[in-house]
């Protein structure tokens, strides 16, 4: 008997649809809806990034395809006339609520990566998505361009993102970097990476009072006065110093003793020179540290290549918003699938045969053994023809 149930519909059953109910309800986005739900406009959107339609015309005539297997998805309608006014109207933060209970859901779950130290590791950084200004007029990031900015911490240990925030193109990634409160989302004795962008010294007071690590790199024209240098026995440290801010209003806002470690990079021999207020981890480990913020630029990366988040169904800002959060809940939902099936290959491989098998109606698990040079086995049974007589 073929197996009745799409590869679309289980992934669907991942989704904490109770605490979505849940969250359409705070947010009355069904309220005097009577056909297109808002179920209904998450499996479109989530349709979009997993086939990666560019347009709502696209969605349409994809879905439209399959009308006969609507009934296990719960769709009842996709005019993309439809789409576009859920899109525009409702609003993104069922999208934004569903992501962090999936996140909330799955991030135990999925195994952690081991570094040379315990310590959970977390790296800060922001991408920016441009806009065409006369479109998106609300995103203003100069007079004659558009930007969006995803403000994003990430979990090093997971490859997951554990806050992220959204902006137009204006805001400072130290401003976002404040408003994500750290001190009071991340438990005490964990590090926080990032770059140059996020030095501000009273922001680094409150991570160090509530016990939060940070490694960051100097910049060129910042002042800083040496008090001490500590033994260097490790080859390929140059130094490894007790440091004070030198500037007045900087040492007022920061008062404590930092950390210098200027270190040389084994592979390229460049000079590297951080700033840290750890003094128990090894200096090559401070630079270790900071080599894995590179995670947080290969994330970026990948969602740019791999979700659509670059072209939008709708102008809107709250359109755009809901296309990026469920672009997020789709990503959310690979990683838990991958780690949860213990798939073996990459996740854009499992993102590849998903977009080629979305509405087959065969077993998940079944799909996962092959890969996708194989995928093309992956089909519907034949339907047996009954004997005439």
């Amino acid at each position: 008997m073929a197996y009745t149930n799409t590869i679309f519909n289980q992934l669907l059953t991942f989704l904490p649809k109770y605490h979505f109910n849940a969250f359409v309800g705070q947010q009355e986005s069904d309220r005097y809806v009577k056909k297109f739900t808002t179920w209904n406009q998450l499996i479109a959107l989530l349709y979009a990034q997993a086939t990666g339609k560019e347009s709502l015309r696209d969605i349409q005539t994809g879905l439209s395809l399959h009308e006969e297997k609507w009934s296990h998805l719960g769709v009842v309608s996709v005019a993309r006339s439809t789409i576009s006014y859920a899109n525009n109207k409702r609003s993104y933060k069922v999208f934004e609520n569903l992501f962090y209970e999936l996140l909330h859901q799955c991030k135990d779950l999925i195994p952690k990566r081991s570094f040379s130290f315990d310590n959970p590791l977390y790296s800060l950084d922001a991408t920016v998505i441009r806009l065409c200004l006369s479109m998106f007029d609300w995103a203003k990031y100069t007079k004659t361009k558009g930007a969006l900015k995803l403000h994003t911490l990430l979990d090093n240990r997971t490859m997951i993102p554990e806050l992220i925030i959204s902006s137009d193109g204006k805001k400072g990634d130290v401003t976002a970097g404040k408003e994500m409160d750290l001190p009071k989302k991340l438990e005490k004795g964990s590090i926080v990476v990032f770059d140059r962008a996020y030095i501000d010294y009273a922001w680094w007071k409150k991570l160090n009072d509530s016990e939060i690590y940070f490694v960051s790199r100097t910049k060129s024209n910042q002042c800083i006065t040496h008090l001490g240098q500590h033994a260097i026995t490790t080859a390929g440290v140059i130094s490894d110093d007790r440091v004070i801010i030198g500037e007045h209003y900087g040492y007022e806002k920061y008062p404590e003793v930092l950390r210098c470690v200027k270190v040389i990079d084994p592979k390229t021999k460049n000079v590297y020179e951080y700033l840290t207020n750890n003094f128990k981890l090894s200096p090559l480990q401070i630079m270790e540290i900071y080599v894995q913020r590179w995670q947080i630029e290969l994330f970026f990366k990948w969602i740019k290549q791999n979700l659509k988040i670059k072209s939008f169904l709708g102008t809107s800002e709250n359109a755009v918003l809901s296309q990026i959060w469920v672009a997020m809940v789709y990503y959310l939902l690979m990683a838990y699938i991958k780690f949860q099936t213990k798939f073996s290959k990459t996740l854009l491989e499992l993102t590849r045969m998903i977009r080629e098998t979305i509405f087959v109606r065969r077993n998940l698990i079944d799909m996962l053994s092959l890969d996708s040079t194989t995928v093309y086995r992956f089909e519907m049974p034949p339907i047996p023809q009954l004997a005439l007589f």
